[in-house]
């Protein structure tokens, strides 16, 4: 029995794997598409359908997503609008760089290779300053319950307060008053724009802390105008590469089957756990896909198969991996409510 037109076998496989990226997706506000991508690359899918349908799996998941961080009132439209418009030319010259280089034979290396030194430069400081802070805060609940707070200057990195200094015209408004320069915003968003044509990523794992650490954007706002610019990211990069023939949808539709829970519990979960406890899971997730993708890669350059079923097995377990925190986290915080709640039989 092949629904889809593939193996029952993946089909059950994409689905569980759409569940827990779709876990992460809702709780980071990140896409999961820097696992989906390579994942599809391991599994050995041409390059521009890896990046086709991770694009398309990015999406559908943020459309999920957005509609619940739009009820929390975490959406600046006037950010994201301009987000839009510089992501959308960066996703142009994205594709045509990943077109060209297949042409030449050489986008899935180019590609994995740039996977493996991004992955792991952003596991390093994720991890690095999660292991940092690990203990400093007490607080429980996700980040988005600060979202109605009044911002705290002192909570603006200050690489964002010396780009805020340079009042380059023209200057917009964004969240919480603050004042940044039109050109960085537009920056910002070619950058991450670029990235998602070229890697077939939604950008948020890039565009969300370049947001708080480059223009100083809230945390809570930085994470729902994200979410609300991969919607149209995503939309947009799914359209030129279904154009194209790089969007399978025996693909997508199972991993989209599994991303509609999964989103959904981890939105929730972020109510309820300290994400202060998960950051490093977080971080030790994006080192467990750097390496995949860099076994995946010394596996087709020496052509040892073992090192593509090695490097496809770690992105399965790094996605478990911290999907299963966050469910576990989420549990064990609800218990303990629970029992807080209920009176002491004295």
């Amino acid at each position: 029995m092949e629904p889809f037109g593939i193996a029952l076998t993946t089909l059950v496989l994409f689905v569980s794997f759409g569940f827990m990226v779709g876990v992460l997706f809702g709780f980071f506000g990140m896409g999961g598409s820097f696992l989906v991508t390579p994942a599809l690359l391991v599994m050995g899918y041409p390059a521009r359908v890896a990046v086709g349908s991770g694009m398309a799996f990015v999406f559908g998941t943020a459309v999920i997503a957005t509609l619940k961080h739009h009820d929390l009132g975490q959406v600046d439209y006037k950010l994201g609008g301009l987000m839009i418009v510089g992501t959308s030319v960066g996703i142009e010259v994205g594709r045509i760089g990943v077109f060209y280089l297949e042409d030449l034979g050489l986008a899935s290396g180019v590609i994995g290779i740039t996977y493996v030194v991004l992955l792991g430069a952003i596991g390093v400081f994720v991890t690095r300053n999660a292991l940092k802070n690990d203990g400093s805060s007490g607080s429980g609940g996700g980040h988005h319950d600060a979202a109605d707070d009044e911002i705290d200057p002192d909570a603006i990195p200050d690489i964002a307060k010396k780009i805020q200094s340079y009042r380059v015209p023209p200057m917009m408004t964004i969240a919480g008053g603050i004042q940044v320069s039109l050109w960085m915003v537009l920056g910002v968003a070619f950058a991450t724009g670029l990235l998602s044509g070229f890697l077939g990523v939604g950008g948020g794992f890039i565009r969300m802390p370049a947001m708080f650490y480059l223009i100083g954007v809230p945390v809570p706002v930085a994470v729902g105008t994200d979410l609300f610019e991969i919607v149209f990211s995503g939309g947009i990069g799914s359209f030129l590469y279904g154009m194209e023939g790089g969007v399978d949808l025996s693909i997508v539709a199972p991993l989209l089957a599994g991303s509609a829970l999964g989103a959904r519990i981890g939105s929730a979960a972020t109510s309820i756990v300290n994400e202060d406890d998960i950051k490093i899971y977080f971080g030790l997730m994006l080192l467990g896909g750097s390496i995949a993708v860099a076994f995946q890669q010394a596996g087709d350059y020496f052509a040892i198969e073992i090192f593509n079923t090695v490097g496809f097995a770690l992105i399965l377990l790094s996605a478990f991996m911290v999907s299963g925190a966050v469910i576990y986290s989420t549990v064990t915080e609800m218990r303990a409510q629970a029992n807080a709640s209920v009176p002491s039989a004295d």
